[in-house]
């Protein structure tokens, strides 16, 4: 939620029959396949990871702005939305929520990796925490002074929660109109959520985070799957079960050097929430030498950031894969061996399958 501000300062059938009358070689016969049968029901699912490759891009992307007003808000959500130029339908979709002081037109390398896998990527706005705040600031002092101030702001925090909601019913109503170019193609059912550093508090809050007593729930059940990066911890005090509400699964990302420059989260501290999230299928990459900016992109460029981008577009599509489309060999490669072989020492992978 940062990003500007370092800029400038730098996830047999078993089939049992009584065989009494048979033959004692058949029996000896049939109780060993009856053995090898069961043993295979218990082994580790590693047999299908050489089925699984990881995925690239392979169909042309095409993307669409809209400018969503809700009424009920008095606010302006606008959108930009990348998707498959062409082949069929239903395509799953993803929301993405940005980072403090961006744009719907930042995360780019995301929203076309994605849609090049065959999904429609729906990128978000945020007006009071987008790139509007930073803009018309005078000096770096001044603008950094904004950006606190819109983190500070509570009603920015619960309107970003809120615009996921009224973007998934937008979507819901653009699915049914006859001149969107993907009229009836958008698998609504199958909507995974995403975001980078407020983005990532965005992510988790749809995905159930837990605010504390007398406080409402954020989430939202049309969320299926969520990929949080570089996601900000809770202060101390409301840590304590802060993730335990947390069922749908969840891909943490961050990486070693990923302080956040307006000085809230430490690296060390981002994998507290992996940590407390108990109750739903869950794994955490560390990017090794990876920081708080190397999510988003730099402004300019950096060279080691495009290694670490790659792997966060295949691992993010490999669960998009196994929860958003129900590949069981995508999970079996992500969690069984195939990624954390990928990714070498470029990082560390963990998971919680409970």
């Amino acid at each position: 939620m940062e990003e500007i501000l370092n800029e400038t300062q730098k996830t047999v059938t078993k089939e049992s029959c009584a065989m009494s009358a048979i033959l004692p070689t058949m029996r000896t016969r049939t109780l060993f396949l009856a053995a090898v049968v069961i043993a295979a029901a218990f082994l580790p699912a590693t047999g299908k990871t050489a089925e699984y490759q990881p995925p690239t891009p392979s169909q042309q992307v095409a993307t669409v702005e809209y400018a969503w007003h809700d009424a009920a808000r008095e606010r302006d959500v606008p959108v930009k939305i990348y998707y498959p130029a062409k082949g069929k339908g239903p395509f799953p979709v993803i929301i993405f929520s940005h980072g403090l002081g961006r744009s719907r037109e930042g995360y780019e390398y995301l929203g076309r990796y994605w849609a090049g896998c065959g999904y429609v990527s729906v990128h978000l706005q945020h007006h009071g925490s987008d790139d509007a705040v930073w803009r018309d600031a005078a000096s770096i002092p001044e603008a950094a002074e904004a950006m606190k101030d819109a983190v500070a702001d509570v009603s920015n925090a619960i309107n970003r929660a809120k615009d996921v909601s009224f973007a998934i019913d937008e979507l819901t109503k653009l699915n049914k109109e006859t001149d969107f170019p993907l009229h009836g193609e958008l698998d609504l059912a199958e909507i995974g959520m995403s975001g980078h550093s407020f983005g990532g508090w965005t992510t988790t809050a749809m995905a159930g985070e837990d605010f504390g007593p007398g406080k409402p729930s954020l989430g939202d059940p049309r969320v299926k799957a969520a990929v949080a990066m570089s996601a900000p911890v809770p202060p101390l005090a409301d840590r304590k079960g802060a993730f335990e509400k947390i069922t749908i699964p969840i891909f943490y990302m961050t990486g070693t050097l990923d302080n956040s420059p307006l000085g809230e989260t430490t690296a060390a501290e981002r994998r507290i929430l992996f940590e407390g999230t108990n109750h739903a299928e869950t794994c955490l990459v560390i990017f090794n030498g990876a920081d708080h900016m190397t999510f988003s992109g730099h402004l300019i460029p950096r060279a080691s950031d495009a290694p670490f981008q790659r792997l966060i577009c295949i691992a993010s599509t490999a669960f998009w894969d196994a929860y958003l489309r129900g590949d069981g060999a995508a999970k079996d490669w992500l969690y069984n061996g195939g990624f954390a072989k990928l990714l070498g020492d470029q990082g560390t992978f963990e998971k919680k399958l409970p």
